[in-house]
């Protein structure tokens, strides 16, 4: 039986500049650094967001830039707090999708190796609840 996500990895090309993503938007905290060791396929990372395991491995990044993403929840209240720090990182934001009415607020941006990331106050209950209620 599932019980979890384990982790998540992203390949970037900077090991440095992905830490500053992870840590100056997300609040991560590094736990692991493999310097010139490869224990795995490359040099990586390890960070703990609260609470999930997230790894970055050395390697050559995404070349386009897709609608695959990684959202994280936020409290509405902290919503404006990750607008503010996306937006001083300076990274690529992406305009919203559509919403209906009512739905909870997004915030999509990438790092610096096109991978897409979310800041959503929302959660798959209400989602769904004003999926239904717009029928």
């Amino acid at each position: 039986m599932i019980e979890g996500i384990s982790h998540i990895t992203f390949i970037v090309k900077d090991l440095n500049k992905a830490t500053h993503f992870f840590q100056n938007i997300f609040d991560a905290e590094e736990v692991y650094d493999s310097r010139d060791k490869t224990f795995s396929l490359s040099k990586e990372r390890f960070f703990l967001i609260n609470g999930i395991w997230i790894a970055i491995m050395e390697g050559d990044p995404l070349q386009e830039k897709t609608y695959n993403h990684v959202a994280f929840k936020v409290s509405p209240s902290d919503f404006q707090k990750y607008v503010d720090r996306v937006k001083k990182m300076g990274v690529d934001m992406k305009e919203p999708r559509s919403r209906v009415e009512g739905e909870a607020d997004s915030l999509y941006f990438y790092d610096y190796d096109n991978h897409l990331f979310e800041i959503h106050t929302g959660n798959l209950e209400d989602r769904l609840k004003k999926y239904k209620e717009s029928s």
